[in-house]
């Protein structure tokens, strides 16, 4: 029999694990159960080869998290592009970002009081990386006179807020703002923050 390496097992316990958080929830869930769907022998102790609990895994997942949405939010926030197609690039990198780890964040949201250490760790990530980015490129547009807005961190944690709402609100009931299609939604968020930023 082949043996699977060893970043090949520790992935997929990581990817299984959330899987099954996700649809059983974290306290239902069995180093056993994890082990089982990984294809391993549920009484071998694999699992802690690779981590050293099971709320290891999580916090794992949360840390691959905060360095996907640090390596997006810095790269789709340059102050050089302007304009509406930036704003649009902006939009649908949060919303890739939140399908990615969408089991993930639907974990952190049923399960937040389980883990406040841990969704304190998401949400400072978030904070620091998505929102900060974007009150940033607000600003620098700002400064070249492309856009006027006040207030550059509130004006983009309002934008963020409405364009965030509509993933998050699928992943926790299955539905979105008023059962909208995305791109009629986004073509609705764009006119509303061109409008909000004054965009020239």
């Amino acid at each position: 029999m082949a043996r699977s390496t060893p970043g090949v097992t520790r992935q997929r316990l990581l990817d299984e694990a959330i899987r099954l958080f996700s649809t059983k929830g974290y306290a239902a869930t069995s180093v056993a159960d994890i082990q089982a769907a990984c294809g391993l022998t549920t009484g071998s102790g694999a699992l802690y080869k690779h981590f050293p609990s099971k709320r290891a895994l999580l916090e794992e997942a949360v840390r691959r998290n905060l360095e996907t949405i640090a390596g997006r939010a810095a790269a789709e926030t340059s102050p050089g592009e302007s304009g509406r197609q930036a704003l649009e690039g902006m939009a649908r990198v949060v919303w890739e970002v939140i399908e990615t780890d969408r089991d993930l964040i639907r974990i952190m949201l049923r399960e937040f009081d389980g883990f406040p250490d841990l969704f304190e760790r998401m949400w400072q990530g978030v904070l620091a990386s998505v929102y900060a980015q974007g009150a940033v490129w607000i600003r620098a547009q700002r400064e070249l006179g492309r856009v006027r807005a006040d207030d550059p961190e509130a004006t983009a944690a309002v934008l963020l807020a409405s364009l965030t709402y509509y993933p998050l609100l699928r992943i926790m009931i299955g539905h979105t703002p008023g059962d909208l299609d995305p791109e009629r939604f986004l073509a609705a968020w764009l006119d509303n923050a061109a409008t909000a930023l004054r965009l020239r």
